[in-house]
């Protein structure tokens, strides 16, 4: 039998045991992502911080939506995170993360490593933080619009991030610069109605990039689910599910993009070894 004293340590050490979060990362995911984390320095003082808890912590406030300052105690402390995050922002980690898990999973579904054609649209959100919004009349929402484009299966391609009022189009060839710089292959593009505007399509042909629009069908009543064009809403209702892009909560740009591809890289690297 226990005794009363092996009672309050095996009390005292159950309390202070982490349980964990559903969105923490797997032994299998943190074998992909360690070796492209920067190593420890031969100089200074020895890192104290727990990388893999970084990413946990990030993880976390993306999927459940909370605060910077409300991230649980059990967590490194929010400035930490914070400072990481930052770190690891400008080192491009979260969107290499994500590119690796991209090219993995389209091996996996049989499909070519890099993709070849993509669909592109936009989508409104409430931005009540950012340094500059807009306001989508169609929409009726003033805040950021995202672009971005996928490949054929709902992958995230690319994303640009302006304030709402800009148009579809000419969001459209932004995105079109960050396409080609990260995905050259990639020259076929869908699209609806909104990107058949001669100034898109002049500069698309230039950069040898094809727009084809895929319009409403010929007596079409109400909704109804259009070639090619439902796969990026698909996406859409993928970054939804993470709850901090429910809305664009982040002050800076750059911050938001790489929110989105915290969530998404995740989502693919669940994808791949979890399903």
């Amino acid at each position: 039998m226990w005794t009363q004293e092996q009672r309050s340590k095996h009390k005292v050490k159950r309390s202070s045991m982490r349980r964990g979060y559903p969105t923490d990362v797997k032994d299998e995911e943190w074998r992909l992502i360690a070796p492209l984390l920067p190593g420890t320095a031969r100089t200074g003082r020895p890192r104290k911080t727990d990388l893999r808890a970084v990413i946990n912590a990030l993880r976390y406030m993306v999927r459940a939506g909370c605060e910077w300052r409300m991230l649980p105690n059990d967590f490194p402390p929010w400035e930490t995170v914070y400072y990481w995050f930052r770190r690891l922002m400008r080192r491009m980690l979260f969107k290499t993360i994500h590119d690796l898990a991209l090219m993995l999973d389209r091996m996996l579904r049989e499909r070519a490593m890099v993709p070849s054609a993509g669909v592109i649209d936009s989508q409104s959100v409430k931005a009540t933080a950012a340094k500059a919004r807009g306001y989508d009349a169609n929409k009726k929402i003033k805040g950021r619009k995202r672009h971005i484009v996928v490949d054929t299966d709902g992958r995230l391609l690319a994303v640009n991030l302006t304030p709402a009022d800009v148009a579809d189009s000419t969001g459209a060839a932004m995105v079109l610069d960050a396409l080609q710089e990260r995905w050259p292959w990639v020259r076929h593009l869908f699209g609806d109605a909104a990107y058949d505007r001669r100034k898109l399509m002049d500069k698309a042909a230039f950069m040898d990039f094809t727009v084809e629009v895929v319009r409403r069908m010929e007596g079409q009543r109400g909704f109804e689910v259009q070639p090619r064009r439902w796969v990026v809403e698909r996406t859409f209702a993928w970054l939804l599910r993470w709850r901090r892009l429910v809305r664009d909560y982040e002050q800076r740009i750059d911050v938001a993009q790489n929110m989105i591809y915290v969530a998404m890289g995740s989502t693919l690297l669940h994808r791949i070894f979890f399903r």
